[in-house]
């Protein structure tokens, strides 16, 4: 179907990180409706020393996350993300990678939902393991790297025709002039939903993660280590909780950057804290060196420290829509006023598509794909 013949819908997503840039992609490339896009963000792709979002600091590797043991939603967007980045590893933009989970207890078996998603999953033989370890798990994984991801992801949406403006958006009221009377309007700020005026999704809440990137020839294998404790009312994690210390290694594909690797690092539930810790990033080169003593080699080049908040929440992600009156009313009266752009009264749909944890890029095209379908449902 030509772009003339199709109906013509004005879409505007808040919010530029891989899950707002993928839902741009799948609504910009599907055949039955010409949405005309604008993504609204704060922090685009290209600005990688901003900490005030989460996409440039993350792994991005897949790697399995307990929820999808329990929500049949995540377990779908996995498999569907998983396939599709599997499938672009021609492209140089994906690594194929060997992986291991290695663990102290056989807690780290104890969710094995996601065994038949990825490709050739085994358990290891006890010759396999290495000191001190108690169990093993084999499988092959995807990885992207999120400068180079996020690069591609833009770089797309512009060829086909998505604007992108910059601007801090406060409060939903902002964006009623860019969505006007027949739009859509899709809120993927992630941890912005939190303060957003409309929104104002107190079940946020960030995950602190610190962790080093560094140029090392001769790492190929995903290779991280599950601490297991129980932590009361934090059954989303692995084994009824999850250390703060996190070990892993993720070798990274690289059309411009070679030979790079994401070293990790922490998982500090509720810590808004984006200093870097020196002492904290010492004991992640000397955790991962034990994984891979070459990283000790002469040769192995630190590249950047990172420290970035996943943006969690509480009851698991929201996908979904919702229909909200515009200008905003407020009962307290505390609603700030936007001029005269506020308008007239006027009921809009919000698909609403955050709350994705650390798990953003994994699940990023099964999401895309189920926003798509509310977008249609709501036009």
């Amino acid at each position: 179907m030509s772009s003339d013949s199709k109906t013509h819908v004005p879409l505007v997503i808040l919010g530029a990180g891989v899950i707002g840039l993928t839902i741009a992609y799948i609504a910009a490339c599907d055949s039955d409706v010409a949405f005309d896009i604008t993504i609204v963000a704060r922090d685009m792709p290209g600005d990688w020393h901003s900490q005030a979002w989460a996409s440039p600091y993350a792994g991005a590797s897949w790697s399995p996350h307990p929820l999808g043991a329990t929500d049949e939603r995540v377990r779908r967007w996995e498999q569907i993300t998983f396939d599709r980045l599997w499938e672009m590893a021609p492209s140089g933009l994906v690594k194929r990678s060997p992986s291991k989970i290695l663990g102290e207890t056989d807690g780290v078996l104890s969710t094995l939902w996601w065994k038949d998603l990825v490709r050739d999953f085994s358990l290891l033989s006890e010759s396999e393991i290495p000191t001190p370890y108690k169990v093993g798990i084999a499988f092959n994984t995807v990885t992207v790297n999120p400068l180079e991801y996020l690069s591609w992801l833009r770089s797309e949406l512009e060829s086909r025709g998505v604007v992108f403006r910059r601007q801090c958006i406060r409060s939903l009221d902002e964006v009623k002039p860019f969505v006007g009377k027949t739009g859509l309007l899709v809120n993927a700020t992630s941890l912005g939903s939190r303060s957003l005026i409309g929104v104002e999704d107190t079940a946020m809440y960030p995950i602190r993660g610190q962790s080093i990137v560094v140029e090392r020839t001769g790492l190929q294998e995903f290779v991280t280590v599950r601490y297991m404790f129980t932590i009361p009312d934090m059954s989303f994690h692995v084994g009824g909780g999850l250390s703060e210390q996190v070990t892993s290694i993720t070798p990274r594909p690289g059309l411009t950057q070679t030979n790079t690797a994401f070293l990790n690092g922490t998982h500090q539930i509720g810590n808004w804290d984006t200093s870097l810790d020196m002492s904290v990033a010492k004991g992640i080169f000397e955790r991962c060196s034990v994984l891979a003593p070459c990283l000790k080699d002469e040769g192995t080049k630190i590249l950047m420290h990172n420290v970035g908040l996943r943006p969690d929440r509480k009851g698991g992600p929201r996908v979904e829509a919702e229909r909200i009156s515009l200008p905003l009313i407020r009962s307290d009266g505390l609603t700030p006023n936007v001029g005269d752009d506020a308008g007239q009264q006027q009921d809009i749909t919000v698909i609403h598509a955050y709350g994705m944890g650390a798990a953003g890029y994994q699940r990023s095209w099964g999401v895309a794909i189920d926003v798509l379908s509310l977008l249609k449902e709501n036009m």
